[in-house]
């Protein structure tokens, strides 16, 4: 008899199924309470906590700043005519046409005055919220390089993304939902799929856990597979002793692995999501005005096969309002994405033929989500200790590329936050007056900045939130970062 064998196709097979081996054992322990004790956390902790929980909006694909929120008079102005930089440019295709003006028009809302571009008009409702950051730079304008940065703060794969690190800092809110959630573009992964979640070289507990929330089967492994229906509670005792002996004769021979601890949690936590997942990622009790507050449609089974509008409101919507049941339910960082990486025709914001036909129903659906989600924290109070984050790997040229589109600029774009400890209603930083470059080049902002504070707001001292690997204290800033006051309340 093979032991390991045994063991990996016991454990495959019935895969999070048998997540319930350890749940005899959770049922007998009392829940954790939500509040947190500083002094059991990460040294890191030196700052009040202002936040408890986090979402990153991610917009895969490259949203144009110069389209949504980054209005530019100047582009007006001279629209159609031969750009001229000033320098040589460094274009990723042939996108260096005349200047193209913004392809929707701009109006002022909030008491803030905050021009938003009309495609996005349903986040005027809450522009007195946010605080825009104009003069985001990347060092990449390569998809998977500048997504990677945004995501874990390198260029390249092999290390944890920010909900990651949260989660290691901080550890769970609640036990029986993970602490960092990552719900995809219904359509499929984006840039680097999985690498934009996983935990690196951190245990490997703390990557994203993966939640489909508009598929038949919205989180995978969930239960045990046909072969394994025979398992139940009866037979518990008896399997988790054997599953004991498996584990012990495993750890044996690989006394210096970690991850057989981290394989422990995890089936130990798929016990526990199969008793309050259903529930958390359930809308059937969600009343019809907060659907209709999402833009979430009763009838969804006839979409056309072209992009459009509704299906994105009702998709991007539906991840929203998936995202406050899980915040409202304990999940420290969920992560919510619009845009895949699966070719052509284009489903993400990689506009590069046509900024209206690509930008104009993503941007709709998920103004309605992203404005909906923050005046449904906001009433329910969770607004005050959860914040928001709006990103996208890098902006979009203000020359035009073939006529209707725009080529990539990682020179310059633009993120906004929202929530706890933000200072809303404001704006940070500036574009030049063509949307090419920050206007002060010489103090641009970068994602070790935006990192950097959204880890002080959850008292986090990022310069000593580390790991040691390959002989190097890695942390999520690298060896940059400054913390944005100019947009802390």
């Amino acid at each position: 008899m093979s032991h390991p064998s045994t063991r990996r196709r016991f454990l495959g097979g019935a895969s999070a199924g048998f997540g319930s081996l350890a749940l005899s054992n959770l049922l007998l322990q009392e829940e954790r309470a939500t509040a947190e004790t500083p002094a059991s956390l990460h040294p890191s902790i030196r700052f009040p906590q202002k936040v408890k929980r986090v979402v990153q909006l991610f917009m895969a694909g490259a949203a144009s700043h110069i389209d949504l929120f980054d209005f530019k008079p100047e582009l007006v102005k001279h629209h159609g005519e031969p750009s001229q930089f000033g320098e040589p440019v460094e274009a990723f295709q042939d996108g260096l046409g005349p200047w193209l003006k913004s392809i929707w028009d701009y109006q002022p809302y909030g008491e803030c005055g905050k021009r938003l571009s009309e495609v996005v008009a349903p986040l005027g409702a809450v522009a007195d919220d946010l605080a825009f950051i104009h003069n985001m730079v990347s060092t990449s304008g390569v998809h998977s390089a500048a997504t990677l940065l945004q995501t874990t703060g390198f260029a390249m794969p092999g290390f944890p993304s920010a909900g990651c690190w949260i989660g290691y800092a901080l550890g769970s809110i609640h036990d029986n939902l993970p602490t960092y959630v990552v719900l995809p573009d219904h359509r499929g992964y984006a840039s680097n799929g999985v690498k934009n979640w996983d935990a690196g070289f951190l245990p490997s507990q703390h990557s994203g856990t993966v939640i489909q929330p508009l598929h038949a089967t919205p989180l995978q492994d969930l239960q045990p597979l046909d072969e394994f229906r025979f398992a139940n509670s009866a037979k518990d005792r008896r399997v988790q002793e054997a599953m004991k002996e498996l584990n012990r004769f495993h750890q044996a021979k690989h006394p210096k692995d970690s991850r057989l601890e981290a394989r422990i949690r995890s089936y130990e936590l798929a016990a526990r999501l199969q008793m309050a997942a259903p529930e958390a990622i359930s809308l059937r009790d969600e009343p019809q005005h907060v659907l209709n507050m999402y833009g979430i449609a009763s009838d969804n089974k006839s979409w056309p096969t072209e992009i459009n509008e509704a299906e994105e409101s009702h998709c991007f919507g539906t991840r929203c309002l998936i995202a406050r049941r899980l915040l409202e339910r304990g999940v420290r960082f969920v992560q919510i994405w619009s845009g895949n990486d699966n070719g052509f025709p284009r489903r993400n914001w990689d506009s590069h033929e046509d900024v209206e036909r690509d930008h104009g129903p993503l941007a709709k659906g998920m103004a309605v989500g992203a404005s909906a989600l923050i005046r449904d924290l906001k009433q329910r109070g969770l607004l005050e200790d959860t914040l928001i984050v709006w990103t996208t790997e890098f902006g979009r040229m203000p020359s035009s590329q073939a006529g209707k589109g725009r080529d990539h600029n990682p020179f310059v774009f633009t993120n906004w936050l929202c929530g706890a400890g933000i200072r809303g209603g404001t704006t940070f930083g500036e574009s030049d007056a063509w949307g090419y470059k920050p206007l002060d080049r010489d103090n641009p902002t970068t994602v070790h900045d935006v990192h950097a504070t959204i880890l002080r707001l959850m008292g986090i001292d990022h310069t000593l939130l580390t790991w040691r690997n390959n002989g190097i204290d890695r942390r999520l800033t690298d060896v940059h970062g400054h913390v944005i006051h100019s947009i802390l309340a």
